[in-house]
């Protein structure tokens, strides 16, 4: 850990046992509904979160989408419109006037834990 990491306050969403491979969940951040991503590559495990709502779709979504990838960014398609939203950034490869929210996740222990927006 950093020390950006340590001076930043961090919540627990859940354990990492609870989130899907290569696939999303829903969990509640605040009175947000945040979308988590487990990302799985050569034994290396990695969560993303961003915003649930799907700007364009208007509705909370995100987290059943299928995780991708498009020009080496990992990318989740929405349910509805299929559009591409980075996974890192939260912004939407087709339309970026249609961003949403990113988070910093880190794992600590087994605990799946986010900050404020990146």
């Amino acid at each position: 850990m950093d020390t950006l990491e340590n001076n930043m306050p961090w919540t627990t969403l859940c354990t990492i046992d609870e989130l899907i491979q290569n696939a999303g969940v829903c969990a509640k951040y605040g009175d947000r509904q945040i979308a988590l991503f487990l990302c799985t590559q050569a034994d290396k495990q990695q969560v993303f979160a961003i915003d649930n709502w799907d700007p364009i779709g208007q509705a909370n979504v995100l987290s059943r989408g299928l995780m991708g990838s498009m020009d080496d960014k990992l990318v989740v398609a929405s349910p509805l419109y299929k559009q591409h939203i980075c996974l890192e950034t939260g912004i939407c490869i087709e339309d970026p006037k249609s961003n949403v929210s990113a988070y910093l996740t880190r794992i600590s222990g087994n605990q799946v834990q986010i900050s404020q927006a990146a």
